[in-house]
């Protein structure tokens, strides 16, 4: 699989996680949480709870099984998360309900995602230096947009690569 364009995750802390660009173009900033569960990301992309968040899956394989419109958590199985972060997306579902790939699906629906994202590193970063805001985008973040999109919530902060 070839992934053309690196992409980073920057929070609010100063800390870096690089990865690649996997779902719609852009970047997108949010609260960064994580879940857990093994099976469901379908779920927790259609769940509102997620508004606004940018979600982490720390299960390594997602996408396996596809989107299957009737898997949906909301009424019109629209996503409700503002990005995606994962660790080893899945480019082929071979599920025989699949009716799209999970890329395709976040694309049609504009969701920024990262993959290639070390998800434990992550998730040990919240958990020992709590919940911060984060953004996802495909500028270096020694120079660029990434930086100036989390200004407004993380004034004082320096970059590093944790």
């Amino acid at each position: 699989m070839t992934h053309e364009q690196t992409a980073y995750l920057a929070l609010a802390d100063g800390s870096i996680f690089e990865g690649f660009a996997w779902g719609a173009a852009g970047s997108v900033t949010g609260e960064v949480v994580f879940t857990t569960g093994m099976t469901g990301y379908q779920e927790v992309l259609t769940d509102p709870s997620y508004v606004g968040q940018l979600v982490t899956m720390t299960t390594p394989h997602i996408g396996n099984t596809g989107i299957t419109s009737e898997d949906a958590e909301s009424r019109k199985g629209q996503p409700h998360v503002a990005g995606f972060l994962l660790r080893e997306p899945c480019e082929v579902p071979s599920n025989h309900r699949s009716q799209e790939s999970l890329r395709a699906y976040l694309e049609r629906h504009g969701i920024v995602a990262l993959g290639g994202v070390d998800t434990r590193r992550l998730v040990r970063t919240l958990r020992d230096r709590g919940s911060q805001n984060g953004c996802i985008g495909t500028g270096s973040p020694d120079n660029s947009s990434i930086e100036r999109a989390l200004l407004p919530t993380c004034r004082g902060s320096t970059w590093s690569r944790a």
